[in-house]
């Protein structure tokens, strides 16, 4: 077939359908899952912690007075505990009204993997209750949501940036 027959067909065809428009949900969504754990145009938080024990991620550079990446986590726990809890209606844990104690201390083995886990639980509930939401719903939280995630990958950046410097991260997982 010469290329004057090819281009004829190629105008006949019908025109390739769109993909659906994106929707308030599915962007939200999208954006707490990227911050989540699915690796897109960054390293997600759940990604940022893998393989870390409890030393390194107490691991503070000489006497820097920045947080610990086990005090990110935490941190990361409590204000994402705090915002589902609001979404859903329920309860709120307890909170001083001071942010530096949200970062709590750093911890031993066993909270260290508990931090994680709790980490990934609350993200997971999150993009539950977004899947879940009717438009109101969704409406209303829509930009506590973006700022979430927002958070989110905020910190995550500083967990990425702590383990580069104490050389525990590995840059063929996505941060060169």
């Amino acid at each position: 077939m010469n290329a004057h027959a090819l281009a004829l067909l190629l105008l006949m065809a019908p025109p390739p359908q769109p993909a659906s428009p994106p929707t308030l949900k599915s962007i939200l969504l999208s954006q707490l899952k990227t911050t989540h754990d699915e690796q897109d145009w960054f390293v997600p938080a759940s990604k940022s912690v893998v393989g870390l024990t409890a030393e390194q991620a107490a691991w503070k550079e000489g006497n820097n007075t920045n947080h610990s990446i086990s005090q990110l986590v935490q941190h990361l726990v409590f204000w994402n505990k705090q915002q589902l809890a609001t979404w859903k209606g329920e309860k709120k844990p307890a909170f001083s009204g001071k942010n530096d104690e949200t970062f709590g201390n750093n911890l031993d083995k066993a909270a260290w993997e508990n931090a994680v886990r709790q980490l990934d639980e609350v993200l997971t509930g999150m993009e539950k209750w977004i899947e879940a939401a009717d438009e109101a719903s969704l409406l209303k939280q829509a930009d506590a949501i973006a700022h979430v995630s927002a958070h989110n990958a905020y910190h995550t950046g500083q967990i990425l940036y702590i383990r580069k410097q104490q050389g525990s991260w590995d840059p063929e997982k996505g941060v060169k």
